[in-house]
């Protein structure tokens, strides 16, 4: 939830991972909790019509997790937002990630979502599959933009080592031509052709994964972005007041046995100095906007400057109204950039 005092808060996000495979019952809990907690009961969060719903209060979902039933459920409570994970509109590519839905569940829980009322819906994008073409990713894009949502996130496929996926592709090398990842070339031409289709479509490029319809940006992560205070409940939670971040335990035993002890159990951070300069590095330059060139010290600012220097040189980066954004060019090769910008 975003900012962190209560009277403030602007934004609630049910994610970080499947809210959806709560009943309607379970999610009203959850938001009378919130409301007595956090809110000391000023609202009716178990209706529709609360006036928390003039905020933005957003829900992720799995696909075929949208029923009918949970569909109208939604109804009775102050969501007014849904993130779905669609991640690829091919079957075979759903398979390979063990997704439980398909292609066309994920058309259907758009339409019973709109015949409830919900008017932001976002879809989630994967590319860079083994094997997948730019024809491939094409569909994929004009599915997406099928569904009429008002916002969009896409990521390449990052195969981590250690996971089930990194084993696989490992044992499988050599012998299996769609095993194969894409190479950067074409990671770089099915990225561009994202921006380029979104772009054509009237959305708006507001951060490097994501696209929004006018007024749609999503508040809750522009708030990250902007380093707007939050409160994070529950395990491995984050929370940041403007000057300490702040983790819970990911143990999910470990936390609810602090929390039924009256314990929090967490970590913590103060946001200083080095640490402060490198998270504006790493997220307000992800944005269209960019880093704010006045929120430095003169100090920090220079170090910045001398270090974007060549960056900008190439065309990667540039300053406007005393702003650091990265260009087109650069958009692809963030994580370079941003590397090299940071003090370690």
């Amino acid at each position: 939830m975003s900012c962190a005092k209560a009277d403030h808060i602007d934004t609630i996000y049910l994610g970080g991972g499947t809210p959806s495979q709560l009943t309607i019952d379970q999610l009203h809990q959850l938001f009378d909790a919130i409301n007595h907690y956090i809110f000391n009961n000023v609202y009716s969060l178990t209706s529709y019509l609360s006036p928390l719903t003039s905020k933005e209060i957003t829900i992720e979902v799995n696909p075929d997790d949208v029923t009918e039933a949970f569909a109208d459920g939604l109804r009775t409570l102050p969501v007014n937002r849904v993130s779905m994970g669609a991640q690829t509109f091919n079957d075979q590519r759903l398979k390979f990630l063990h997704r439980r839905h398909t292609a066309t569940q994920v058309a259907e829980a758009v339409q019973r979502l709109r015949a409830v009322g919900i008017r932001n819906i976002s879809v989630d994008l994967m590319y860079g599959f083994p094997g997948e073409t730019l024809s491939d990713w094409e569909h994929d894009i004009e599915a997406a933009l099928a569904l009429e949502v008002e916002h969009l996130s896409a990521y390449c496929l990052s195969i981590e080592e250690g996971t089930p996926l990194y084993r696989m592709m490992k044992g499988h090398k050599g012998a299996c031509p769609l095993c194969v990842l894409p190479d950067e070339e074409l990671e770089r031409e099915m990225y561009y052709t994202l921006i380029d289709r979104m772009e054509a479509a009237g959305f708006e490029h507001y951060e490097i994964s994501n696209f929004a319809r006018p007024g749609f940006r999503s508040r809750h992560n522009s708030s990250y972005w902007n380093g707007t205070p939050y409160i994070g409940l529950g395990a491995a939670a984050h929370s940041y007041d403007g000057h300490t971040r702040s983790w819970n335990v990911a143990d999910i035993r470990q936390y609810i046995e602090g929390m039924e002890r009256g314990e929090r159990r967490f970590d913590s951070e103060t946001i200083e100095g080095d640490t402060r300069y490198n998270d504006m590095v790493t997220v307000a330059l992800r944005t269209r906007e960019g880093m704010n060139l006045a929120l430095l010290t003169d100090a920090y600012r220079d170090y910045c400057l001398k270090n974007a220097r060549r960056f900008i040189d190439d065309g990667l980066l540039k300053t406007q109204d005393n702003h650091l954004s990265l260009t087109r060019k650069g958009l692809f090769v963030s994580d370079m950039i941003l590397a090299e910008l940071v003090k370690i």
